[in-house]
């Protein structure tokens, strides 16, 4: 188990090709609403892979969003779940926010997340909202004093 920072073409493909399965064709999210102007390798974000016996399975992206880290578009597949890849993406994301000297992170969790992010540190923040016609809960987490 491993991850790494996205810096290829053919990296950032496999990264789409992972949540379009989880989020749009397991989940039923809608393609127009998954993909945005932040998945390029020039856009001012960080996506990265997480791998299981060497292969991609889950991925995630940071960016800056008023001055805290966002952690987005978090996702396994899901023959790959259960096996703590989950962790890796998170701690993965918030030492790249550490690196850009960001002190406070945040994510929008869907609902039936807010227990895994909990245990890792994260603090819910916000009521119940819909999101891509899901609902969220904004969540928060204290980098520096954690």
């Amino acid at each position: 188990m491993d991850s790494k920072r996205i810096t290829t073409e053919n990296d950032l493909k496999i990264a789409f090709h992972i949540r379009k399965e989880v989020f749009v064709e397991e989940q039923g999210f809608q393609l127009e609403s998954e993909f945005d102007e932040f998945d390029t390798l020039n856009a001012p974000s960080e996506h990265i892979l997480v791998y299981y016996n060497e292969q991609p399975v889950g991925t995630g992206r940071l960016r800056v969003v008023d001055g805290l880290g966002k952690l987005e578009r978090i996702c396994i597949l899901e023959p790959y779940r259960k096996f703590g890849l989950g962790k890796i993406i998170i701690k993965t994301l918030e030492e790249i926010a550490k690196e850009m000297e960001l002190s406070l992170v945040k994510l929008h969790s869907q609902t039936q997340a807010e227990g895994f992010y909990k245990k890792l540190g994260y603090q819910t923040s916000s009521d119940v909202f819909m999101e891509d016609g899901g609902p969220h809960l904004l969540m928060k987490k204290d980098l520096i004093n954690e």
